[in-house]
């Protein structure tokens, strides 16, 4: 058996796997909410984070009813680019600048002008986006130099959870891909980039392969989790790059499309290419030796948790899309722009911000749901044509996330992309991805071999034809050159 353990935005998730990669057992332990202190700031706190996976895995244990002892290894994922620092005694030093967090903008220019946009890409395959853990960790030298110095250690969100479990500072490829400080091509740190900025290497964590074994669970972690001491820990895996192995998507032609969150297009690559205009993500995959490319829409599944908070408190997601199925689609000439928190893909713009652009008199709270729901398919279409620009081939497209149980929104998000939408039999994403990483890391197979062994699909929607979503697009996509020149003026 193994265990698969994700650091997720609302709460930590652990889940149990057999080797035919069954759940047979799994609880989720909820987040503290992110702080936003200030319009586009996100703060979490990590040790909150460690409290929810004792949690979350005492209670999977429970609910599993399983010796300890059968566990054969552990797998870890967990939301990217947050920036976690400690100090020389292993604690932490201020909250978590989290992936969302859009603050460092001035960072993200000083980057560009001290060592130039062109050298970034060199070293690292991306643009650096205000979202990445270097602008933060600049951000900290900038604004809070006492934090600044007293940082011995900077790891990302699961790692710090890896910290916890087995005392060891190490990340591994994917995951460290996110940080803006990572040869993507080379497979290691760009040392050469800390070096321009005058940053420390020694703050960088060791890094592997996500399949190596990068830690055994404490005596400590034991006593307080109820894992048994010496159970090997593997590198595991960015929260996407997991989501994309629970997906199976380890192999050219398959493409996930996770609406969790954040909304974002994953496709798997044998060798390195990369968007010059840096518009999608081109990051080492959890399959050694293989790459991916990812588009992110910021505010996917934000957007309808934001509307039902804020607009329909106590109303049930179910309802709201009940509401949505009967407004025609197009929503009566209504758009969403998801610019909750900016926006990455195409867009690259900090500050990006949301609305309903059309809305009238005669528009109805389904009108509204539906235009939210196109709007976040719109944005992954985005997304989707830059990803086959890049020569990725697209064949089907697997869905998962939260907004994906709902077959409404899989059924639109069909339409829209003009692509068949699948979901499989095991709907658990990340953590459930960990577990495979670590099955394939304690010798059971190769990570594609696993997937081929234990995923399988259950239910696939076809795209029906829809000149509303066509003209629809075209709208959608005029609309935020329209309002750029503006976004900077709010």
């Amino acid at each position: 058996m193994w265990v698969g353990i994700d650091v997720g935005t609302g709460g930590t998730r652990a889940l149990l796997v057999n080797e035919a990669g069954r759940v047979l057992g799994s609880a989720t332990a909820p987040h503290d909410e992110m702080r936003m202190q200030q319009p586009l700031w996100a703060e979490q706190e990590p040790v909150n984070w460690w409290d929810a996976a004792v949690t979350a895995i005492r209670a999977m244990l429970a609910q599993a009813a399983i010796d300890p002892a059968e566990i054969r290894g552990i797998g870890l994922s967990g939301q990217m680019h947050g920036l976690v620092l400690l100090d020389a005694d292993g604690e932490v030093i201020r909250p978590s600048l989290i992936w969302c967090d859009q603050r460092s903008q001035p960072q993200v220019d000083f980057i560009n002008n001290k060592v130039g946009a062109g050298k970034v890409l060199q070293w690292t395959a991306n643009p650096v986006l205000t979202g990445f853990t270097l602008p933060k960790l600049l951000w900290v030298r900038e604004h809070e130099p006492r934090n600044f110095e007293r940082a011995r250690h900077m790891l990302l969100p699961k790692d710090y959870l890896r910290y916890r479990l087995t005392g060891e500072f190490a990340s591994e490829v994917s995951d460290a891909s996110g940080t803006a400080l990572f040869d993507v091509v080379g497979r290691r740190w760009s040392f050469e980039f800390m070096d321009a900025l005058g940053l420390d290497r020694a703050l960088l964590p060791a890094v592997y392969e996500s399949t190596v074994i990068s830690g055994k669970v404490s005596a400590e972690a034991a006593r307080l989790t109820g894992l048994k001491a010496g159970t090997p820990v593997a590198g595991g895996g960015g929260d996407q790059a997991s989501s994309a192995v629970g997906n199976g998507i380890v192999a050219p032609g398959i493409v996930s499309c996770t609406l969790g969150t954040s909304g974002v297009v994953f496709a798997h690559m044998e060798q390195v290419a990369y968007d010059p205009a840096g518009r999608v993500h081109t990051f080492c995959h959890a399959v050694p030796g293989k790459w991916h490319v990812m588009g992110v829409t910021q505010g996917a599944g934000l957007s309808l948790q934001w509307f039902r908070n804020q607009l329909a408190p106590g109303v049930a997601y179910s309802e709201l899309t009940r509401e949505a199925a009967t407004s025609p689609a197009g929503s009566q000439g209504l758009y969403w722009l998801p610019y909750l928190m900016g926006e990455r893909t195409p867009h690259l713009d900090a500050q990006a911000r949301g609305g309903w652009i059309g809305l009238t008199a005669r528009h109805n709270r389904g009108d509204l749901v539906r235009a939210l729901i196109e709007g976040v398919c719109y944005s992954q279409l985005d997304c989707l044509e830059i990803v086959e620009s890049l020569g990725v081939p697209v064949s089907s497209v697997r869905a998962s996330g939260g907004g994906a149980t709902s077959p409404f929104w899989r059924q639109v998000l069909a339409d829209v992309l003009q692509r068949k939408v699948v979901t499989l039999e095991t709907q658990e994403g990340s953590a459930y991805g960990a577990a495979l990483i670590a099955m394939a890391g304690t010798g059971y197979a190769s990570v594609p071999e696993v997937c081929g062994a234990v995923i399988r699909e259950e239910a696939s929607l076809d795209p029906q034809p829809s000149e509303a979503y066509q003209k629809g697009y075209q709208v959608y996509r005029a609309l935020y050159p329209a309002l750029k020149p503006l976004f900077s003026k709010m």
